[in-house]
C-alpha cells in the first residue's frame, strides 16, 4: 500500500470576536460612507450618536440610521477603544 505523505496542515483557528469586529467595521463603514455622502462631518455624526444614544446625529441616507441601530453601542465603543490601542 502506497501511503502519500499528507503535507503539514495548521490547524485554522476561529475567533468569534474577530468575526463580529469584522462585521461591526463593515457596518460602520457603511454609516460612514452615508454620512460622508450626504456632507455632514462624518466623525462627528458618530460619537454624537454614541454618547447621546440619539439616532438623528445619523442619516437615514442609504439605511444608515437602521444600520448603526443594530449595533450594541457598549460594544462598538470596546472595539473603537481596542482598535485604537491596537490591543
Amino acid at each position: 500500500m502506497n501511503k502519500m505523505k499528507q503535507p503539514d496542515q495548521k490547524t485554522q483557528q476561529f475567533n468569534i470576536c474577530n468575526e463580529k469586529n469584522a462585521e461591526m467595521r463593515k457596518m460602520l463603514t457603511e454609516v460612514y460612507d452615508a454620512l460622508k455622502e450626504k456632507g455632514y462631518n462624518p466623525i462627528n455624526q458618530i460619537v454624537g450618536y454614541i454618547l447621546s444614544e440619539d439616532p438623528t446625529y445619523i442619516t437615514s441616507y442609504n439605511n444608515a440610521r437602521s444600520i448603526i441601530s443594530k449595533m450594541d453601542r457598549y460594544e462598538l465603543m470596546r472595539v473603537l477603544v481596542q482598535d485604537f490601542l491596537r490591543v
